[in-house]
C-alpha cells in the first residue's frame, strides 16, 4: 500500500466546500463527553481549512446505532464542544444527507463550519452504499479523511465519498501513516516489536507480518501462554488457544530461520483464578514460566521478564508496542504493562504505541508525552501492522 498520500495542503480549498470525515466517536456518560481527545486531535485540520477560507462540513459516526436514529448517539455534545474549542458556532444538522443538512451546507460562508448528524443513523453508511455516499459528496467539492480510527472500515463516509470527490488526508492521518508507515517500510534498526493482549487469534497476521521486518519480537500478555505451551511447557490453567499451537510452532521456527530474536516471558505472576471483580484484591505468586503450577494461571509477566523486555527496548532504535502484558486493569497485575510503558518512555528510540489498551495505559500512567507517537486507532493500527490495505487511506490521492 502506498502511504505517500496528498494532504489538505496539496489541494486548493479556498472558497470551496470541503467534507471532512473525523473520528468524533468520543466516550459519553449521561450525555456528557468524558474525554474530548479525539475532538482536540481533529482541530489542526479543521482550523487549517477554516483559515484557508473553506466552507467546512464535518461528519462522523458515534457508537453502534445500527442504522436507526438513537438519541443517545446524537453528535449534539460534539457540536457543543467544537463550538467551545473553536470559538465559533458549529451548528448540527438534524440529519446526514436530508433537507436540513443540505440547507445548512448551502448556507455556509467561507471559513464557516458545521457538523452533520451521526452517519450511522442511516443503515446505508456501513454498507458503503453508493447512492448514500454520492448524496453526501454532492454537498461538497473536496473530501478530506482525518479519521484514522475508522480508516480500516470501507463505509460511505470513510471511503465511498472519495469515489465522487478529489480526496486527500488531514493532518492526523498524515501523521499516522507517516510515522507508522516509515517504521514498517524503512525502520531505524534495531527494530523491536512488543505484542501483548489476550488472544493469539487477534494478532496472527501481525506476528506473521512483523517477523519479516523486526530484529526482535517480544510476546507477552495472555497470548504468550499458547507460545509457551507450543514449546512443551506446562502453563497450568493459563489462557490457551489449542487451535493455534501449530501456528505458534510455525512462528517460532520462522523467527529462528529469519534470525529474529523471539522473546517470551521467563517468569510469570500467577494466581488461583482470574480476578473478580477485575480490579479486586488478588493473592499472587511469581514462578518461572516453565514451572506454572497445574492449578494456577499466569496473569502478568514477572520481574525477570520485565527486565529482559526493558533491556531489549534499551538497545532499540525503533519500537512498536501493541497490547498489554497482563490484566493491567488490576493494580497488582499491571506491573508488566507499566514496566514496558516505562521502558518506552525512557528510550531514545522512535517509539510507537498502537492504539487500544496500550495507548490507554501510557496515558493513564502519564507517559504519553514521552512517546514519539500514540496511534488514535485501535483496530486501524492493528490492521496497519498486519500490512493490510486500509480502505479509508487507499481511496486518497497519491502524491
Amino acid at each position: 500500500m502506498n502511504y505517500n498520500k496528498k494532504n489538505v495542503e496539496d489541494i486548493a480549498v479556498a472558497g470551496k466546500t470541503v467534507l471532512v470525515r473525523c473520528d468524533f466517536n468520543v466516550p459519553l456518560k449521561d450525555g456528557v463527553i468524558t474525554s474530548d481527545k479525539r475532538i482536540v486531535e481533529a482541530l489542526p485540520t479543521i482550523k487549517y481549512l477554516m483559515g484557508q477560507g473553506a466552507k467546512v462540513i464535518l461528519c462522523s459516526h458515534m457508537g453502534k446505532p445500527k442504522g436507526e436514529v438513537v438519541a443517545k448517539y446524537s453528535l449534539a455534545p460534539v457540536a457543543a464542544r467544537l463550538t467551545e474549542l473553536l470559538g465559533v458556532n458549529v451548528p448540527l444538522a438534524a440529519d446526514t444527507i436530508g433537507e436540513d443538512a443540505k440547507a445548512k451546507a448551502a448556507a455556509l460562508k467561507n471559513g464557516e463550519v458545521m457538523l452533520l448528524e451521526n452517519t450511522r443513523f442511516d443503515k446505508r453508511e456501513e454498507k458503503n452504499d453508493a447512492e448514500f455516499a454520492k448524496e453526501m459528496a454532492s454537498m461538497a467539492e473536496v473530501y478530506v479523511n482525518d479519521a484514522f480510527g475508522a480508516a480500516h472500515r470501507a463505509h460511505a463516509s470513510t471511503a465511498g465519498a472519495a469515489d465522487y470527490l478529489p480526496a486527500v488526508c488531514g493532518y492526523l492521518i498524515q501523521k499516522e501513516i507517516g510515522v507508522m508507515g516509515k517504521a514498517l517500510a524503512d525502520p531505524e534498526r534495531p527494530f523491536v516489536a512488543i505484542l501483548g493482549g489476550a488472544k493469539v487469534a487477534d494478532k496472527l497476521n501481525v506476528i506473521d507480518n512483523l517477523l519479516s521486518k523486526v530484529d526482535t519480537l517480544i510476546i507477552g500478555g495472555g497470548m504468550a501462554y499458547t507460545f509457551l505451551a507450543a514449546q512443551g511447557k506446562s502453563i497450568g490453567t493459563s489462557l490457551l488457544d489449542e487451535t493455534k499451537l501449530d501456528y505458534c510452532r510455525e512462528m517460532l521456527k520462522k523467527a529462528e530461520e529469519k534470525g529474529v530474536k523471539l522473546l517470551l516471558p521467563i517468569d510469570t505472576v500467577v494466581a488461583a483464578s482470574f480476578p473478580d471483580p477485575i480490579d479486586g484484591e488478588i493473592a499472587v505468586d511469581v514462578v518461572d514460566s516453565d514451572k506454572i503450577p497445574a492449578d494456577k494461571m499466569g496473569l502478568d509477566i514477572g520481574p525477570k521478564t520485565r527486565e529482559l523486555f526493558a533491556d531489549a527496548v534499551k538497545a532499540a532504535k525503533t519500537v512498536v508496542w501493541n497490547g498489554p502484558m497482563g490484566v493491567f486493569e488490576n493494580p497488582t497485575l499491571a506491573k508488566g504493562t507499566i514496566a514496558v510503558a516505562q521502558a518506552l518512555a525512557d528510550s531514545d528510540a522512535i517509539t510507537i504505541v498502537g492504539g487500544g489498551d496500550s495507548a490507554a495505559a501510557c496515558e493513564q500512567l502519564g507517559f504519553a508525552s514521552k512517546i514519539t507517537h500514540i496511534s488514535t486507532g485501535g483496530g486501524a493500527s492493528l490492521e496497519f501492522l498486519e500490512g493490510r490495505e486500509l480502505p479509508g487511506i487507499a481511496c486518497l490521492l497519491d502524491k
